[in-house]
């Protein structure tokens, strides 16, 4: 992966925040074919036994490190949550051994192939979500206490979507965006912040939120439910991600989503959730 994807200086610009006290996210810049500004964001979760859950792990910084110590410092779990977002999930496994690496089908077979000095290609995995294997008492009880799990198969990148009980809060990555990336470009430079504007106030019109949202709900319906084919199991992952009772929504690709987050997610897969053919 480029470096022009990524921020050279993560700690730099990294924002760290408490959604609440047992929920924290680490926000960074990134960019799509250093173009695009997605934005990238690491959440830690402290399950109800204290352990802590990583999902789509950012750089380590030493912040980072400080920031797991103050809650608790036992990270039992590192999720990949597609596969896509696994860059850093090797630097994590490394500094926090006893954790249990978690991906989608398809994951560990496509790092074992890559050339990335960031990659340790015999990473074991300890949970392989897939269709027949996605139910969270698989990878433990303490982790089915606190989660509930659904893997949407029919999207491209495989995702992997969890909704957290106790906080009442659904953290997925690319299933749903949330643009512009206000908060993940907050620290970057004005520069970085202001290149590419007349492309990236075409992204953002395309894949916001606010609004009837027109653009982005077309894209989810003939674009991504309809990528592998199967936009009737993307339908049904949908319909059963709507039935959780969440108040927030943290996506790894654009702002959080907090209090309408039911409101909005019911507005941009209306289509989905009507099984709309």
């Amino acid at each position: 992966m480029s470096s022009k994807l990524i921020p050279s200086s993560p700690a730099d610009v990294m924002v760290i925040r408490n959604i609440t006290p047992d929920v924290v996210t680490l926000s960074v810049p990134f960019s799509r074919f250093g173009i695009l500004k997605v934005g990238g964001r690491a959440t830690i979760i402290r399950l109800t036994s204290g352990t802590l859950a990583v999902f789509s792990p950012v750089a380590l910084t030493p912040d980072v490190k400080a920031k797991v110590a103050e809650m608790g410092g036992k990270v039992g779990y590192l999720i990949a949550p597609d596969i896509e977002h696994h860059i850093f999930i090797s630097e994590w496994a490394k500094e926090y051994p006893d954790a249990k690496l978690i991906g989608p089908e398809g994951l560990p077979e496509k790092r074992a192939g890559q050339k990335d000095e960031r990659i340790r290609n015999d990473d074991h995995f300890a949970f392989v979500f897939s269709p027949k294997n996605k139910d969270p008492q698989g990878i433990s009880e303490e982790f089915a206490a606190d989660f509930e799990a659904e893997y949407v198969g029919a999207h491209a990148n495989r995702e992997i979507v969890l909704f957290y009980k106790p906080d009442k809060m659904l953290i997925e990555a690319d299933l749903l965006f949330n643009m512009p990336p206000t908060e993940q470009y907050s620290r970057a430079s004005e520069e970085e912040r202001n290149s590419h504007g007349l492309i990236n106030r075409l992204w953002n019109a395309l894949f916001k939120t606010s609004g009837e949202a027109k653009a982005h709900k077309r894209v989810q319906w003939y674009l991504f439910s309809n990528a592998n084919k199967d936009r009737s199991g993307y339908n049904s992952s949908v319909q059963k991600i709507e039935s959780w009772d969440f108040k927030t929504i943290i996506p790894c690709h654009g702002d959080v989503i907090e209090g309408n987050a039911k409101e909005v997610f019911r507005k941009i897969f209306e289509w989905h959730l009507q099984s709309h053919k």
